[in-house]
């Protein structure tokens, strides 16, 4: 195949969004490129990335998710010490078999804590009578119960419940965001911008939902502290009013490769950088420490 060229000049992110609409798929390639240009734009604007975007937080809410635990207990002491460390809200991954009694145990043990479930695509429609049974227990929504791709169903099963559901892997587009919305496939939308094509496209899904009343959050996708900086940035617009899965830099790694790693705040809180661009830095030591192999790719003659 050959290769697709750029040939035309680039004056902004969405210059170069415009010319990959050649590129079908690749999202998470293409919002890598996109996402580099908008911290390139901020250091020669000297302006930090959220005031780019329009975000005006200096501040954003932040929550933990854990994974399946062996059995209750356990998970509950999970929980536990991440309330101790300071994380305001918890998404419980749950799946057939480890859900309802683990939430109850949670719910029992934190009945004031902010609390919400992902499926990640675990259940069928057939599954709704299980479904029903956790509008009892008082979450902030269930985060993609049925098939990554689907939002038939979902329309379907939201209609049964009375606790939001939330698409995540449904949503790549803005089409699929305004699709979701107008047959009621969600309430509320998780968006992650590698998942989405980059910046701008999370932008134009975030202004759809405010219009339409719809909240929305930021997602992770196990980033360094340099794709953090981009979700946190994004996170600071005013559509995004639930906690977002960017945890402090240490809920992943012993030592980030960012010189000044992300800290929480009291509240639950990460600050927003300041600072032009994404607002942080590679640290090289800590990138070499940690680098495997090195390949130097060089342009070839056309």
């Amino acid at each position: 195949m050959a290769p697709i060229l750029f040939q035309q000049r680039l004056t902004s992110p969405t210059d170069f969004l415009e010319a990959a609409n050649r590129v079908r798929g690749n999202n998470t390639a293409v919002a890598a490129v996109e996402m580099g240009l908008w911290n390139l734009l901020g250091r020669i604007k000297n302006q930090p990335l959220s005031k780019l975007l329009g975000g005006h937080r200096d501040e954003v809410d932040v929550g933990v998710s854990v994974g399946i635990q062996p059995t209750p207990k356990v998970l509950v002491k999970t929980v536990s010490d991440y309330l101790r460390d300071g994380y305001g809200r918890i998404k419980l991954k749950i799946k057939p078999g480890f859900d309802l009694e683990y939430i109850k145990a949670v719910r029992n043990e934190f009945p004031d804590t902010k609390l919400q479930v992902d499926g990640n695509s675990a259940y069928r429609l057939d599954d709704v009578a299980t479904l029903k049974k956790f509008d009892s227990m008082r979450l902030l929504l269930i985060e993609q119960p049925l098939a990554y791709d689907d939002l038939i169903d979902h329309s379907k099963l939201q209609a049964e419940l009375s606790t939001p559901i939330c698409l995540d892997e449904s949503i790549h587009t803005l089409e699929d965001a305004r699709k979701a919305i107008e047959i009621g496939a969600c309430k509320i939308i998780n968006v992650k911008p590698g998942r989405v094509r980059g910046l701008q496209k999370s932008k134009e899904i975030h202004d759809l939902c405010l219009k339409q009343k719809i909240p929305v959050w930021c997602g992770g996708m196990l980033e360094t502290g340099i794709g953090r900086a981009f979700n946190v940035a994004l996170a600071s617009l005013p559509g995004f009013s639930l906690s977002g899965d960017i945890s402090a830099s240490k809920r992943y790694f012993a030592r980030d490769i960012i010189t000044r790693e992300f800290t929480l705040k009291p509240g639950s809180k990460l600050e927003v950088p300041k600072e032009p661009g994404i607002g942080v830095e590679v640290d090289p030591i800590m990138l070499d420490s940690y680098t495997t192999s090195r390949e130097l790719l060089k342009p070839t003659a056309h």
